[in-house]
This record gives structure tokens, C-alpha cells and sequence, in this order.
């Protein structure tokens, strides 16, 4: 029976190690997949300024902000923040500004249809996702702290030590 259970819990652990093998290019596929939908509305709402204005102004009911303000603040979100994230670059930052933008589409529509919600949803999910777990292995993030950590304190405050 103990012989059994040992065995069990080797499989476990094998299946769970293989598992955490996959995350970064499952946080990857998040990452990049996320970052081309807002990247692709934010570009739709450049190339016809005066249809997003308009949108903004009929469809889109942002609270608190003026129609201007929140149609630059919106389509500017869409266009920076995916770089950030596609490259894993402040990538937490990243993950909630576009979190933020998510939620207050779907806030701002009077009405919107059941599929578009759960588009939203499964954004938003995989948002929440990269804030909690951050941009993974295969990032500028981890590259940068990688860098910082290894190097030395005077050289990270722009000066040299003497030998």
C-alpha cells in the first residue's frame, strides 16, 4: 500500500513538474494573445479618428471623463500598453492597464451582447492571470531583473567603485 502511494505521488509530482515546464509558453500564448486583440481595436480606432470620436460619443459612456479625453486615453491604452505586454516589459503594469481598459469597455456599453461579454471575460480572466503570475521566463521582465539582481549596488546607482 505504501509502495503504491509512493508511486502515486512520484506521478503527481512528474505530471505537476511538466506542467510548470509549460508555463512560461503558456504565459507567452496569454501574453501575445491579449496584446494583438487591444493592439488590433486600438489601430481600428486610429485609422477613423472621427468614427471613435463619434463612437465615444454615442455608444461609449465612460464615466467621469470627457469624450476626447477617454477616446485618447482608451485608444492610446490599446496601442502602448500590448507592446509592453507582448514583450513582457513592466508587464504586470501592463496586464492591469489593460485589465482597466477591459473592464470600463464593458462598463461604458449600455448594452452589450451576450458573446462580446464573454470575449471581455476571457480577457479579463487572462488579464487577472498575468497580474497574479506576472509576464513568465520568457520576458524583458525577467531579463531586466536578472540584470539588476546580478549587478552591483554602486553600479546600479550610476556610479563606479574604486578598486
Amino acid at each position: 500500500m505504501i509502495s503504491m502511494l509512493t508511486r502515486l505521488t512520484a506521478a503527481a509530482r512528474h505530471a505537476i513538474d511538466a506542467i510548470e515546464q509549460a508555463q512560461p509558453l503558456a504565459l507567452l500564448a496569454a501574453r501575445l494573445y491579449v496584446a494583438q486583440v487591444f493592439f488590433a481595436s486600438g489601430l481600428t480606432k486610429l485609422r477613423d479618428w472621427d468614427t471613435t470620436l463619434a463612437l465615444f460619443e454615442d455608444e461609449y459612456h465612460v464615466p467621469l471623463l470627457p469624450t476626447e479625453l477617454a477616446a485618447v486615453m482608451g485608444t492610446g491604452g490599446e496601442l502602448v500598453l500590448p507592446v509592453l505586454l507582448a514583450l513582457g516589459l513592466a508587464g504586470r503594469f501592463a496586464a492591469a492597464g489593460l485589465f482597466v481598459v477591459n473592464a470600463v469597455a464593458v462598463v461604458s456599453l449600455a448594452d452589450i451582447a451576450p458573446a462580446a461579454l464573454q470575449q471581455h471575460v476571457f480577457w479579463g480572466s487572462l488579464l487577472l492571470g498575468l497580474v497574479l503570475w506576472g509576464a513568465g521566463r520568457w520576458s524583458l521582465d525577467r531579463l531586466v531583473t536578472a540584470r539588476l539582481t546580478t549587478a552591483e549596488p554602486a553600479t546600479l546607482a550610476g556610479y563606479t567603485r574604486a578598486a
